[in-house]
C-alpha cells in the first residue's frame, strides 16, 4: 500500500514541493463508477497493488481539497495532505464497494480523522482533546468566531463566550482558555519555525496563497464528489428527524457522539440508539442506490 503513493516509480510527496506535487496529482484520471467497483474488488480479493495504487492516485485530489480546509492550524500545508493521505489509505483497505457507496463518499471521513488526529497531536494540547465536546470546540471556535464576527486575537466577550459554549455545549471556562490557546498558544500563526538566529520562517510562511489555493480547490471539486454530496444530501432528507440526527451525529460530524450521549438525550437506552443507527444507514445506502440509479437513468433518457 505504501508504494501506492509513489506513482510513475518516483516518490511523489508533498513535502517535496506542493506546487509541484498539487499540479502532479491533476494527471491521475478520476475513475468511473464501475472502474471504481472492480478495482476495489481486485484489491479485496486478491490484494492487487495496482488496484490500490489506482483507487488512491485518483482520490489525491479529494485529500488535497480536505486538507486546505484546515489551513488555519499553523501546520505546513504538505504536512496536512500527507496525514490524509494515510487516512485515504486506510479508507481503501477497508472499503467495501458492495455496499454501494462510492470510495470518495466513504474515505472523506477517514481522511478527516486522519488530518485532525495530527492536528491534535502537533499542538501539544495536553488537556484539550480529550473528549468529544473538547474536540468539537477546538475544531469549531474558529468558524463560530467569523459567524458572530469575533475579533481574532484577544479574549472574547461575555456574550461571545455564551454564545459559543451554548453551541457547542462546552463550559464557559473551556472557551477561553482554548480561545487564548489558539490565538497565542503553541502554534501562532506568527511563532517563529525555529530561533537559529536568522529570524527564521513562520508557521504562516508555509500557507498557501489565497489565490492559489482557491485554484487547487478548484481541480479537487470534481463533478463526482459534488454529485455524490448532493445524493447524500437528498437521501438523508429521507430519513426522519430522530434518524437523521442520530446517524449525523454518529458518523457524519467531525467528533462524533457517543451511544452514551445519545440515549440520555433521548431518554432511552444506548442499545435502542445503536438500532436507530443502524437501520438510518441501512435507509441511506438504500435510498443512495436509489437516487443514483435514477439519476444515471435520466441521464440516459
Amino acid at each position: 500500500m505504501a508504494n501506492a503513493l509513489t506513482p510513475t516509480g518516483s516518490a511523489l510527496t508533498p513535502e517535496g514541493g506542493l506546487s509541484r506535487y498539487l499540479s502532479e496529482i491533476r494527471k491521475f484520471p478520476m475513475l468511473e463508477k464501475d472502474q471504481e467497483y472492480m478495482l476495489a474488488k481486485r484489491f479485496a480479493e486478491h490484494a492487487d497493488p495496482d488496484a490500490a495504487q489506482q483507487l488512491i492516485t485518483s482520490h489525491l485530489r479529494l485529500v488535497a481539497k480536505i486538507a486546505m480546509g484546515y489551513r488555519g492550524y499553523g501546520l505546513p500545508t504538505g504536512e496536512v495532505i500527507s496525514e490524509g493521505n494515510v487516512g485515504l489509505m486506510q479508507a481503501v483497505k477497508k472499503f467495501d464497494p458492495d455496499k454501494g457507496f462510492r470510495l470518495s463518499t466513504y474515505a472523506m471521513w477517514w481522511i478527516r480523522a486522519a488530518i485532525q488526529e495530527y492536528i491534535l497531536r502537533s499542538w501539544s494540547l495536553v488537556k484539550i482533546g480529550t473528549t468529544a465536546a473538547q474536540k468539537k470546540l477546538f475544531f469549531n471556535l474558529r468558524r463560530l468566531k467569523g459567524q458572530i464576527d469575533a475579533v481574532d486575537d484577544g479574549d472574547l466577550k461575555p456574550d461571545e463566550v455564551e454564545h459559543i459554549a451554548t453551541k457547542l455545549g462546552v463550559t464557559h471556562d473551556e472557551v477561553v482558555s482554548m480561545n487564548r490557546r489558539m490565538a497565542g498558544g503553541d502554534n501562532s500563526l506568527n511563532a517563529p519555525m525555529r530561533t537559529d538566529g536568522d529570524g527564521g520562517s513562520e508557521w504562516q510562511d508555509w500557507l498557501v496563497d489565497d489565490n492559489a489555493v482557491n485554484a487547487e480547490a478548484q481541480l479537487a471539486n470534481s463533478d463526482e464528489f459534488d454529485t455524490r454530496m448532493d445524493l447524500l444530501q437528498r437521501a438523508m432528507g429521507e430519513l426522519n428527524e430522530r434518524e437523521r440526527h442520530i446517524l449525523s451525529e454518529r458518523r457524519l460530524t467531525e467528533s462524533p457522539k457517543t451511544l452514551e450521549d445519545l440515549s440520555t438525550e433521548y431518554s432511552v437506552s444506548r442499545e435502542r440508539i445503536r438500532q436507530i443507527e443502524v437501520r438510518a444507514f441501512e435507509k441511506l445506502q438504500k435510498a443512495m442506490k436509489r437516487l443514483d440509479r435514477e439519476m444515471r437513468e435520466d441521464t440516459l433518457k
